[in-house]
């Protein structure tokens, strides 16, 4: 099925936060991601796909903090008992203290 310019610009900004995340230290990735995918499910819950101006609302706003994000002097970021409560919820990999290692 063919996608929205609305549809491909949400996407995008998706894939530039999880990059985003890969570029932060390994002990606070996971951190990062959670927040990522907290964000933009609940997000995508709260909206009608109707409803064009608040998402690119949310497209503005999330760009704008992706690129505070984006700079390297951040180096962590405060995951709330909220978050917490819906990554077990949703069954979604717990953050990690240290990145994961192969098993051999």
């Amino acid at each position: 099925m063919a996608k929205s310019g609305l549809q491909k610009e949400v996407l995008a900004l998706y894939r530039r936060a999880l990059r985003m995340v890969k570029t932060k230290p390994p002990p606070a990735q996971p951190k990062f991601r959670l927040f990522v995918q907290y964000t933009f499910h609940t997000n995508a819950k709260s909206l009608s796909p109707r409803n064009v101006s608040a998402i690119e609302h949310l497209i503005r706003k999330g760009t704008r903090q992706i690129e505070l994000y984006e700079d390297p002097a951040v180096t962590d970021c405060w995951v709330s008992q909220t978050m917490r409560t819906w990554q077990a919820a949703n069954r979604v990999p717990p953050p990690s203290t240290s990145p994961i290692s192969p098993q051999t």
